[in-house]
């Protein structure tokens, strides 16, 4: 169990840090604004996405939200960063900048895996010992 619980918040504090905090950091600053202007959205859009990451990371790293709630935010991330990829690459072609979103999602999926893991445990705590 401590290794799950491991595994699950060193992934969910990457997700927090690169998709919640780190938007909330630098989304206001010219590079940011020209990386959305870049890839063809209006500037509401940046303080749109900024606002959702930071609020969908606190719900991912706050214990008391419900599961439901966190469902939707799983699935609100994986939206993002699939979109984020296919923006990338219809704009600037293949590279870097369209794998990094599919590398992020692969780290939100490993938090999403042990979220279940660890919620199994919790209900049905015989899991414990197989």
């Amino acid at each position: 169990m401590k290794k799950d619980k491991l595994i699950f918040w060193i992934a969910t504090g990457f997700i927090f840090l690169f998709d919640a905090l780190m938007p909330a950091l630098t989304s206001h600053t010219e590079i940011a604004k020209e990386g959305i202007r870049h890839l063809g959205y209006p500037d509401y859009f940046r303080i749109q996405l900024t606002v959702f990451k930071v609020m969908g990371g606190l719900l991912l790293v706050l214990p008391s939200i419900p599961s439901r709630v966190k469902e939707w935010v799983y699935a609100g991330f994986g939206i993002s960063l699939i979109s984020a990829c296919v923006g990338h690459w219809v704009v600037d072609g293949f590279g870097f900048q369209t794998v990094f979103p599919i590398i992020v999602l692969g780290v939100l999926a490993v938090s999403y895996i042990y979220y279940h893991k660890l919620n199994e445990k919790q209900i049905h705590p015989s899991f414990q010992y197989k």
